[in-house]
């Protein structure tokens, strides 16, 4: 597996987000708002983190109205 810089074209000539972007509106009734970003990746100090965006129409937990 070869590995690329993030939004680095890789031998397809897709950056990873455009491969992510062509893959969601690939499905059955896909509208533009499915390829919309959910999550946001930090790296500081060696350490990732993975945020859910705050204006991510799904987030995970359940629904808070029950």
């Amino acid at each position: 597996m070869t590995t690329t810089e993030p939004n680095e074209p890789d031998e397809t000539g897709m950056t990873p987000d455009e491969k992510r972007r062509d893959q969601l509106l690939a499905a059955p009734d896909a509208v533009e708002s499915d390829a919309a970003p959910r999550i946001e990746v930090t790296e500081r100090d060696g350490v990732t983190r993975v945020d859910i965006r705050d204006d991510a129409p799904v987030r995970p937990g359940g629904d808070e109205e029950e």
